[in-house]
């Protein structure tokens, strides 16, 4: 199982621009990419790069990776490296024509790496995609085209303790919009116990979390000044300023405001799967609902997760077995087993079905991740990562009472508009 820790770097990871590749090559210590070409002529070996580095050979997730070579008769060379180490080393050894055949990445970094020239489509390696959910396999598009395809996804939802709402006279069922969440902090409140926690820090982290809120409101990236942006601000900075959420949101990362939650003091929590096996020792009498939109029905939160990708090689007779492995990776089977271990929802209907028949506490889950989007979706691309720091930088001002929430906003666009031009 992956730790809190590690998931929530999966949600922030940083999303590097194209540009930075010049910098990586100074600071580089270099020689840990296998040149493909050399390990084919070394007798059919197929090197193959993951976030994953807490995987040895003896776990799960490393047999699996070899038997898909060994089923297509090569063998596989795989290294874990740790997440934003993964994409500084892609973008180097794209440039330096030394990329590994296949490449497990997070997904707000394929159009990064697309958008560099380093990943083959899905089209040009003949894999099928056909069967992953569209809203999934979106974060892994950019101007028409597919690179690589889920592994699995997670994304947020809000926990809730039910002693606490019990304690307050709270039903779960009445908390369908923001307003009936609203009325529900205010009654814990009122009872004595904390309204909700979530992580507000200013970083990747912080615009994952206020994602489902923006888009719950129907604000969209390409905006952030918009009336429906500055709600999304202004249900933040209300929460804090009338206690119904600690000061301590604005520097909490999802690991910080997920021990906040585990006192049991706290009524809400906004965060991720990842915290499942956590939830389950912890003792909490505890559910999970999808993150209200702000009229009502299920907000889009962001989906995390990691992308299997191809990146380009000299040598394109390798392709055909790349595509062989990858979609042994995410064939129907190995897919349930996979995202079970990893805590994810699989990216594929039938799957998701098997996950919840085996653990119906999944359900609220695959409700939100079926209602998530990417954040490099609406080619959004690499001006995403522009886009989400003013963005973070917004709501942190507002938060903190230095703007209001409307003028925050519309610094935060006035920033973001220069920054992508």
């Amino acid at each position: 199982m992956i730790s809190s820790t590690k998931r929530g770097r999966l949600a922030g990871a940083a999303v590097l621009t194209v540009a930075a590749v010049a910098g990586l090559a100074a600071c580089s210590s270099g020689g840990t990419a296998t040149d493909s070409s050399s390990a084919a002529a070394a007798g059919g070996t197929y090197t193959f790069w993951d976030p994953y580095p807490q995987f040895d050979e003896t776990a799960d997730w490393s047999k699996l990776v070899a038997k898909c070579g060994t089923d297509n008769g090569v063998t596989i060379e795989r290294t874990g490296y740790d997440t934003s180490d993964l994409t500084s080393k892609a973008l180097l050894a794209g440039q330096q024509g030394n990329s590994p055949d296949v490449l497990l990445i997070d997904n707000p970094v394929v159009s990064t790496l697309a958008d560099a020239g380093i990943l083959t489509t899905t089209k040009d390696l003949g894999l099928d995609t056909s069967n992953f959910e569209p809203n999934i396999l979106a974060a892994g598009q950019s101007n028409g085209d597919t690179y690589g395809v889920p592994i699995g996804a997670n994304t947020l939802a809000l926990y809730y303790n039910k002693d606490v709402l019990a304690a307050a006279g709270v039903d779960i069922a009445s908390v369908t919009d923001w307003d009936s969440l609203n009325a529900a902090l205010a009654k814990v409140k009122a009872a004595g116990k904390q309204g909700i926690t979530y992580a507000g820090i200013g970083t990747e982290e912080g615009s994952f979390q206020f994602l489902p809120w923006f888009w719950g409101a129907g604000a969209e990236l390409t905006d952030l000044s918009s009336p429906a942006a500055a709600d999304a601000a202004t249900l933040w900075t209300d929460w804090v300023q009338q206690g119904y959420a600690p000061n301590s949101v604005i520097n909490n990362t999802q690991t910080t405001s997920w021990q906040e939650f585990l006192t049991g003091d706290f009524a809400f929590s906004e965060n991720g799967t990842w915290q499942l096996a956590g939830a389950d020792k912890s003792g909490l009498n505890y559910g999970v609902i999808p993150i209200p939109g702000k009229t009502g029905g299920s907000a889009a939160a962001p989906t995390g997760g990691e992308f299997v990708t191809a990146p380009v090689q000299k040598d394109t007779s390798r392709y055909a077995t790349t595509e062989k492995i990858i979609s042994c990776l995410t064939s129907n089977e190995n897919l349930l087993n996979t995202d079970t271990t990893l805590s994810y929802v699989a990216p594929i209907a039938s799957v998701q079905q098997q996950q919840v028949a085996a653990n119906p506490e999944l359900t609220p889950w695959v409700a939100a991740v079926g209602a998530a989007q990417g954040r490099t979706s609406d080619n959004l691309g690499t001006k995403y990562p522009i886009i989400s720091e003013q963005m973070w930088g917004g709501f942190q001002n507002a938060m903190s009472g230095s703007q209001s929430p409307s003028a925050a906003m519309q610094a935060a666009q006035t920033a973001a508009a220069a920054g992508t031009q």
